[in-house]
């Protein structure tokens, strides 16, 4: 593990100890628990029965998505790689009474972790963005899935990542595409769930992509696009002046030209 990955881990292990204690309620664990299905609206909406599908999550964080695939009837395993995630995972799975596989390691690694004849693959929301090498992860995810197998995969939309809203205009401010050996550093003192316990590693590596990178990627492991859309709200405030768009998600104020932040696709291992 190379140091912008370590770097990182170290950062996700201490964002796992803050999230799962959810002081700021942004992973609604307390409504989970008391049986409430908090998959947020755009993946709830789209991804289908999983009820009874043998499926694997990447990058399952502290698990919280994965309960939910699991109390919807999925067979569900969470891969991270943190262990401090993968420790509050299975800690939540425990506490919650619902049953789920929890595997510490590299998003890279999934088929030899996990096996080979999943029936879905979930990955959403903060994920590609922390990946040095989008095709390794693609033959991943083709690797993982058997014959026939599908992806569902939902993310804030590569076009947009490369922008920031500054003196309160939303503007182009990164280069759309990263070298793998000159990831873009982030610094940030605390979390994004508006926790204001400060961390030690207060600052992250994160990579740059187009669209195109993530759907060339996909066709060149096998896979065959079912569909793409594009979604005008986010379950977080990409941008400081983003407002409250009920259910948990946040969209532009209005007065902002209307722009698609999020992106959703469907695919299918041929």
């Amino acid at each position: 593990m190379d140091r912008f990955k370590q770097s990182n881990r170290a950062n996700w292990d201490e964002r796992a100890e803050i999230h799962a204690q959810d002081r700021t309620g942004f992973y609604a664990i307390d409504r989970f628990l008391a049986g409430e299905d908090v998959l947020y609206p755009i993946e709830s909406a789209e991804i289908g029965a999983v009820d009874g599908l043998k499926l694997a999550h990447f990058q399952c964080h502290i698990g919280i998505d994965t309960l939910c695939l699991a109390r919807r009837g999925a067979i569900a395993t969470g891969l991270d790689f943190s262990p401090q995630a993968i420790a509050k995972a299975r800690a939540l799975s425990a506490r919650s009474g619902v049953p789920a596989d929890f595997v510490e390691g590299e998003v890279y690694d999934a088929p030899d972790l996990l096996g080979t004849d999943f029936d879905m693959v979930f990955t959403s929301w903060g994920t590609i963005t922390w990946l040095d090498d989008i095709r390794a992860w693609a033959k991943a995810i083709a690797g993982t899935l058997k014959p026939g197998g599908r992806l569902y995969f939902a993310d804030n939309s590569p076009a947009i990542a490369t922008h920031e809203e500054i003196d309160g205009v939303i503007r182009p401010h990164y280069d759309w595409r990263s070298a793998r050996e000159k990831p873009q550093r982030f610094d940030s003192p605390t979390t994004y769930t508006g926790d204001e316990t400060p961390l030690v590693t207060d600052f992250t590596y994160e990579w740059m992509r187009g669209t195109s990178d993530v759907i060339d990627a996909l066709l060149r492991a096998g896979m065959q696009l079912d569909f793409l859309r594009e979604h005008e709200v986010l379950p977080f405030k990409l941008f400081p002046m983003m407002v409250d768009a009920g259910d948990r998600m946040f969209r532009l104020p209005a007065g902002i030209p209307r722009m698609p932040l999020a992106l959703s696709l469907g695919a299918t291992k041929r």
